[in-house]
């Protein structure tokens, strides 16, 4: 397989992960986060990070409009629940010890402000 193959397969993978993403609003970015270690958000992250690496701009709205196929605000009215305090927990247990991350009541994760 050459690299332009390579990267057709590897955009077609990523498309369809967002799709399974979007028929999925009922998993929320917390179980992302407890189960595998990421979530929508870090895949926005990824996604203007991979964009700057090749000198496009996109701003991390931008990318999260991307992921989650519509507006974030918009997303997260219609679909994210409150977080539950074992939910919390278990996310603080797994947490490596250097990571910034956090999760509010609202089932944000985000860097913490430390």
């Amino acid at each position: 397989m050459d690299t332009d193959q390579s990267d057709k397969i590897e955009a077609a993978v990523f498309r369809r992960l967002l799709a399974h993403l979007d028929e999925r609003k009922d998993v929320q970015n917390i179980d992302l986060m407890n189960l595998a270690g990421f979530c929508r958000n870090c895949l926005s992250k990824w996604y203007t990070a991979a964009c700057s690496e090749a000198g496009i701009e996109v701003d991390y709205e931008a990318a999260r409009e991307r992921v989650y196929g519509m507006p974030y605000g918009d997303w997260k009215r219609k679909y994210q629940t409150e977080t539950s305090e074992a939910q919390q927990a278990q996310f603080a247990a797994q947490k490596p010890p250097n990571s910034s991350y956090t999760v509010t009541d609202s089932g944000d994760s985000h860097p913490s402000k430390t």
